[in-house]
């Protein structure tokens, strides 16, 4: 019997290919959090704007949605490791200058959007590279732990990487964080040297990265409703992530209680990706579950007054939100070739990343207008349709499995 949950986890990070990247990845992904929670600090502190924290992330992910059908194309057509090893060597320069900018009092405002432009830009081709990858250090039936164990490691990172952060702006300083950042990418770009180079199907050349993205959907429009979902449940998680010291404020605290906030949030999802580790995710039952965790859980976090008490209805949102990506995610990545895994990852970064600076800029405009509890809320009703939609489906088709595997014709 196939091992699931946290046996299924702790054997595969146990793999020689697979523990270092995993291991890396998580310390890379913590220190992105010492980047963000320092450059809003810093942000917030110099102008006090609920808005100017929405256009500090709408800045850090628009270059993905612009740049997504390109860097899907180089991650299916270059080799994914050496792409990470570039772009993970850039991202050392830019957050190690910003941290000496901010040393020397230099990063103004407008700087640290620009900064954020430039590792958005970064991250558009290292998103995909980085999803994609984690398909070659498993075996296929291994995949679902490892997109699990991979969405893990992002919330692995929230959970702890805002706290430290916190604890690293408060002791040692805002440039110290992003300093901190730098080193972590440099322990990333170890991991992949490490693991030495993977075998890699590379994909034909395209004349259009754009058409050929698209072109993936037209032929399995079933991988649509994923996305959506993704899409759905990156606009809930949002307000928790761009108007963290807007939250702190709300609930009557200091601003580096905004780091604690987001950990709490992490720390349900990396109790969820335990779980579903090694579960193959995709039952309408489950997924219409999960999404009602992560909206109602941040609903009642939103209209909570009192910190104590909406803490855990954010555990509880961070558990759904963790959850339905892992299913969706899982979904996407089984239901193409090899060889096309760059490219839905790209439409994956365009849904989770990439539609996130104008769920960045709604949170903001809605903060700024009439409170961030009100964003909280709004930006939660995407999921709860979601939830709502298949509960419609489920009426006629079932609860069970809503399949996406690619079919016996194409396997």
């Amino acid at each position: 019997m196939a091992q699931v949950g946290p046996a299924a986890a702790f054997a595969l990070v146990r793999k020689r290919t697979f523990g270092p990247y995993f291991f890396g990845n998580a310390l890379s992904a913590s220190g992105t959090w010492f980047q963000n929670l320092a450059a809003s600090l810093l942000v917030y502190r110099q102008t006090h704007s609920a808005l100017l924290l929405g256009v500090l992330n709408f800045s850090q992910f628009i270059p993905i949605l612009l740049l997504a059908p390109w860097a899907g194309g180089a991650s299916d057509r270059w080799n994914r490791r050496s792409l990470l090893l570039v772009s993970q060597s850039v991202a050392v320069l830019l957050s190690g200058g910003l941290g000496l900018l901010a040393a020397l009092d230099l990063a103004s405002t407008a700087v640290v959007i620009a900064d954020a432009v430039a590792l958005g830009v970064v991250s558009a081709f290292s998103a995909p590279a980085q999803q994609a990858m984690i398909t070659q250090l498993v075996d296929e039936d291994e995949v679902p732990t490892a997109v699990a164990l991979n969405s893990m490691t992002f919330n692995l990172a929230r959970a702890i990487g805002p706290a430290s952060a916190a604890l690293a702006v408060q002791y040692l300083g805002i440039p110290a964080a992003f300093g901190l950042n730098a080193v972590s990418y440099l322990i990333f770009i170890g991991a992949l040297l490490y693991i030495g180079p993977q075998a890699q199907q590379l994909a034909e050349r395209s004349a259009s990265y754009l058409g050929a993205s698209i072109g993936i959907l037209r032929q399995r429009p079933q991988l649509v409703v994923f996305l959506l979902i993704v899409a759905a449940v990156g606009f809930a998680s949002d307000p928790v992530n761009t108007l963290a010291p807007a939250w702190a404020d709300a609930f009557g605290r200091e601003d580096t209680v905004a780091g604690y906030i987001i950990g709490v949030f992490g720390a349900g999802a990396v109790t969820a990706g335990l779980v579903v580790a090694g579960r193959v995710g995709g039952s309408r039952r489950r997924m219409f579950t999960t999404l009602l965790m992560l909206s109602l859980g941040l609903i009642a976090f939103s209209i909570t007054p009192w910190l104590p008490l909406a803490l855990p209805f954010l555990f509880v949102a961070g558990f759904g939100y963790l959850a339905s990506n892992t299913h969706a995610t899982t979904r996407l990545q089984l239901g193409v070739e090899p060889w096309e895994r760059g490219r839905i990852m790209a439409l994956w970064s365009v849904a989770f990343l990439g539609l996130r600076p104008f769920a960045s800029i709604i949170d903001g405009v809605i903060a700024n207008e009439f409170g961030v509890r009100y964003a909280g809320v709004l930006l939660a009703l995407p999921a709860l349709a979601c939830a709502g939609w298949i509960a419609l489906r489920a009426r006629t088709r079932g609860w069970g499995p809503a399949r996406a595997e690619l079919p016996p014709e194409a396997a």
